[in-house]
């Protein structure tokens, strides 16, 4: 009991362990005075191709060079990375930007880039006999993901809420994380009672059977941009050509995902992932289907953070009114967009 009370305690606040550093942190790999960087520093997911990595294969960044730094497989890590000036920019699940921003962190988010749809989301997923059935039987259950604090655990927060759990009952279910690459076999080990699947990982289970989902985070909400990449607000100022290049670049990526046939892009990244020699398997890149971004060119609209931060602000994570959306997300630099007129509030 003790150990699952104290992992409900971590749900979100990974970002909190970032605020003091973030507030005198600095961008190693920004250029001083007039002189603006064309390196941006990130981190990449093993087996996949993330949207800038798509980008720079198109030609779309120009003279602007990605500088790898290794991998990561958790969203909120990632931008606690980007906050304190280890990378130049980093990617997460929205509740977790607002959180990272309530902390004081001086970022913002500059692009949507992954999301949920008919093709790409998150399932939660079970063993094809498994007793577990409603939300109810998810009472003392474990529960493998990415990461505690992001997408989802609050997927299962919100499963929770809307099967009529109390707040102590949800207490009760227990998030573990599972290295993505490890979530299945760790299931069909028993292990887990329940694994969180996602994309080509998600498909590719599916297709060896045996298991069956529970809920995903499309039925729950639809079509939605889920994450976004941000950058710091000493970032921006001091290399705005540089952020417009990248976030132009990742929009008209998105774009082409979009209307470039499957089998042409899963031969893209596949190309990618073999030319980076990074001794990853490249098979479960036939199942990829969509990035799952709702808006043009990973437009943001302020909608889907203003859902997390009215979320949070409910359960008590943030105060109301801590978090504004002028202050949390700009489309200044996305030139990949046709029509401003789609923006609603930020820059």
């Amino acid at each position: 009991m003790a150990a699952t009370a104290s992992t409900r305690r971590q749900f979100l606040s990974l970002l909190g362990l970032s605020a003091v550093a973030v507030s005198c942190g600095t961008t190693a790999g920004a250029a001083s005075g007039k002189g603006q960087t064309k390196t941006l520093r990130y981190q990449g997911w093993a087996g996949q191709v993330t949207l800038p990595e798509l980008a720079e294969d198109l030609g779309y960044l120009e003279d602007v060079r990605l500088e790898w730094v290794g991998n990561t497989i958790s969203g909120p890590q990632d931008i606690q990375s980007a906050a304190t000036g280890q990378v130049d920019f980093g990617g997460a699940f929205n509740g977790a930007v607002v959180k990272l921003a309530a902390n004081k962190a001086p970022v913002k988010a500059v692009i949507s880039y992954y999301g949920s749809d008919r093709y790409a989301y998150n399932g939660f997923y079970v063993l094809e006999d498994s007793p577990i059935r409603s939300a109810g039987d998810l009472i003392g259950k474990k529960i493998g993901m990415n990461t505690l604090g992001g997408h989802s655990e609050a997927m299962l927060d919100l499963h929770l809420r809307r099967g009529g759990l109390s707040r102590a009952e949800i207490g009760e279910a227990e998030p573990l994380v599972v290295p993505p690459v490890n979530t299945e076999q760790t299931l069909r080990q028993g292990q887990i009672d329940v694994a969180v699947l996602s994309g080509i990982l998600r498909d590719k289970a599916l297709a060896a059977g045996g298991i069956r989902p529970l809920f995903t985070d499309y039925e729950l909400l639809g079509a939605f941009s889920a994450g976004t990449y941000v950058m710091t607000d000493r970032f921006l100022r001091r290399n705005p050509d540089t952020t417009r290049t990248f976030v132009t670049a990742v929009g008209r990526a998105i774009e082409w995902s979009r209307s470039t046939p499957r089998e042409e892009v899963v031969a893209r990244m596949t190309a990618i992932v073999r030319k980076r020699g990074r001794n990853e398997d490249t098979a479960p890149l036939k199942y990829w289907r969509s990035y799952g971004v709702a808006t043009e060119a990973g437009l943001i609209t302020g909608e889907e953070l203003q859902l997390w931060i009215d979320w949070l602000a409910d359960r008590g994570d943030i105060r109301k009114g801590q978090v504004t959306l002028p202050d949390l997300y700009t489309n200044e630099f996305n030139g990949a967009k046709k029509s401003s007129s789609t923006a609603k509030g930020g820059s």
